[in-house]
């Protein structure tokens, strides 16, 4: 009986199956006995595709004195250096480099995979993520990264990750604010809550400022950024309340939807429009399911 090839690639389960993938195999030049061999720490060097941008000297101090007293007791994985013959580029492990460093360690451990490009981006960023290492900007440029440099989709790429495509989504949109916002989040001043509410608003940068400043927390984040939309809504505010019938189909068809609806008639020549209320893309494909259920009203 032959072996059947595996569906997919699987990589949502996380590193163990990224350095399980069929593209992942040690390089020829290393002997398969030497598959935890150490190499000297100066012939290991950080990798172009490593998505964390900022490293915490708290933590990088208190790993230090962990290494001095212990060692590095978990294998930093590398790769053979695509530019540098004889040199291997960090895939995981940087922070235990730069303790190791510190530590004045000469040798580190380290286990050798000859990986491609994307695969190193996509271990570097599902480790990152195993550990929540990374802040949000940082995991949405690596997925930016992915898409751009490797033609990933949203789909593939919550595969990738094992995170639902709106978590992706969710957070590609984040670099859409303007950098003074994604700067207050860089440093650890708004979270990603916080940032994701200030989206599509007039002014992300100065209510950001704001909320900084007051320490606001994220629902009155989001109450803040409602009262800032609320001039624009004045026409509508103002409007006639709804008759009975319009009020008793816009309850009807929340209750088909599960979600909020509203009907705004100007008049049987002016017309009006239906708005459904969604707030996140979860619900965006609920609506969309639940659109084919219409026809029995």
């Amino acid at each position: 009986m032959t072996d059947q090839k595996p569906q997919g690639r699987e990589l949502g389960r996380g590193l163990s199956a990224l350095l399980g993938d069929e593209r992942v195999k040690k390089p020829e030049t290393i002997p398969a006995d030497q598959r935890g061999l150490s190499l000297p720490v100066e012939f290991l060097a950080p990798s172009r595709y490593q998505p964390r941008r900022i490293f915490n000297q708290d933590d990088i101090t208190e790993l230090t004195a962990s290494v001095r007293e212990r060692g590095v007791l978990q294998p930093i994985l590398v790769r053979p250096s695509p530019n540098k013959p004889g040199y291997y580029e960090i895939v995981a492990g940087e922070r235990r480099w730069r303790a190791a460093q510190a530590a004045q360690l000469h040798e580190v451990p380290v286990i050798v995979r000859d990986l491609s490009d994307e695969g190193v981006l996509e271990i570097a960023l599902v480790e990152n993520i195993q550990r929540a290492d990374l802040n949000p900007l940082e995991e949405a440029s690596g997925y930016l990264r992915l898409i751009e440099e490797f033609d990933h989709t949203q789909e593939s790429l919550s595969r990738v990750v094992g995170k639902s495509r709106s978590h992706v989504a969710n957070t590609l949109r984040l670099l859409t604010l303007p950098e003074s916002v994604q700067r207050l989040v860089d440093q650890g001043k708004l979270s990603a809550g916080h940032a994701r509410a200030l989206i599509g608003a007039e002014d992300p940068a100065g209510l950001a400022a704001k909320i900084a400043k007051s320490g606001l927390n994220v629902r009155q984040t989001e109450a803040l950024v409602k009262r800032e939309k609320s001039p624009r809504q004045s026409a509508v505010s103002t409007a006639p309340r709804h008759d009975p019938d319009t009020t008793a189909l816009e309850r009807t068809i929340s209750d088909v939807l599960g979600l909020k609806v509203t009907i705004e008639f100007r008049g049987e020549k002016a017309g009006g429009k239906v708005v459904v209320h969604y707030s996140n893309l979860d619900q965006l494909d609920e609506i969309i399911k639940r659109l084919g259920q219409m026809q029995h009203l």
